[in-house]
């Protein structure tokens, strides 16, 4: 059953974005806020949001920015937090999970964006999508802060696998460019394999492998190799990219995001301390104030899955409004570069090693 609020003209040429609106821990009030920023900034692009229609119906009236640019997909389900991925492929046919994942598969809307069950959303993209020819496991890139002219470093695999062979890191590497490009406009990315070292003689043996299969392809594929970097790399300037396998990026960026509030705690404390610290805060509130906003996830809200036959963006579950419309800015911008082609392209022009020959 479909639902209409608005439909879009058939003549409007507009990036079409795909919403699962119930995802998320704040509801779809937010995600709907979201998308009405969103539309408010960019007139080029418009939405199909997947939910239950009595929900969204109103609140999609509440938002004069979304009129002639929402169409509404009634989907009665909803994929929870606690849900297991597996038990969402059998059974979440009605949910507006995979009602957003499945407008893509059928070339409707460009790109989906989900604030939704992690896990879940992943296992409904390879299900329904498909992996890209010579991609063996799709990999989840997010923008990491870092000192790099353009402020963020690209870090992935944060979690699709916890696992991560050789050829894996090689395709992670090339997927890793292909978004610096096209998501950043980096023309030649700098990429770097994670390790315990920057010594070459360091770290496991598919580590050592993928060093050196990084490295043959860094020429023709475009970009270059820099070699091993560490972990204190991820928010520097070494490297663009940094490529590692999904178990340790997602310690490496939840470690990250742990320490962001650990500080910023801390500070609230300290100016909180005395009278002379308040009068301090006064004077440094600016300044705080820039470097707040600096590191606020709501800025660069979207990890993107990387490897699937059409574009994915998670948004962080407790993402606000602000943050949901960062998401949908980047599921905007790579739909509009026609990202997934090059992606396709790109990883297909990547040699087979010995393994994935036989």
């Amino acid at each position: 059953m479909t639902a209409t609020s608005d439909q879009p003209s058939a003549s409007t040429q507009r990036t079409l974005i795909s919403v699962d609106a119930m995802g998320g821990d704040q509801g779809p009030a937010i995600v709907v806020a979201g998308c009405s920023a969103s539309a408010l900034k960019n007139p080029d692009i418009s939405f199909i949001l997947h939910g239950p229609a009595d929900t969204l119906e109103p609140l999609v009236a509440n938002c004069p920015e979304l009129k002639g640019r929402c169409t509404i997909r009634d989907a009665q389900g909803v994929v929870t937090m606690d849900d297991k991925p597996s038990n969402v492929v059998r059974n979440g046919k009605d949910t507006s999970m995979w009602s957003a994942i499945e407008s893509v598969r059928d070339n409707e809307a460009s790109v989906a964006v989900s604030c939704g069950n992690t896990g879940a959303l992943m296992a409904l993209s390879m299900i329904r999508l498909k992996k890209l020819p010579g991609v063996n496991r799709p990999a989840i890139a997010v923008l990491y802060p870092s000192t790099n002219p353009q402020g963020f470093n690209v870090l992935l695999d944060v979690g699709a696998d916890v696992r991560a062979d050789a050829d894996d890191l090689l395709r992670y590497a090339l997927m890793g460019k292909s978004y610096a490009r096209n998501g950043m406009d980096i023309e030649r990315p700098r990429i770097g394999l994670l390790n315990v070292g920057t010594e070459e003689h360091k770290g496991r043996t598919e580590l050592k492998e993928a060093h050196e299969l990084i490295r043959d392809a860094a020429d023709e594929a475009g970009f270059e190799f820099v070699g091993f970097v560490e972990g204190g790399d991820i928010a520097g300037n070494a490297a663009d990219v940094i490529v590692t396998d999904g178990f340790t990026g997602n310690i490496a960026i939840k470690t990250g995001e742990g320490t962001a509030t650990l500080i910023g705690s801390g500070l609230r404390q300290a100016f909180k301390n005395s009278i002379w610290s308040r009068a301090a805060a006064f004077f440094a509130y600016t300044s705080l104030r820039r470097v707040s906003k600096r590191f606020d996830p709501s800025n660069v809200n979207g990890g993107v899955f990387l490897g699937l036959n059409g574009t994915v963006v998670k948004s962080h579950g407790a993402a606000d409004a602000r943050g949901v419309s960062s998401a949908i800015k980047l599921a905007a911008r790579l739909a509009e570069s026609e990202f997934t082609h090059r992606l396709a392209a790109r990883v297909a022009s990547a040699k087979p090693t010995k393994e994935t020959e036989e």
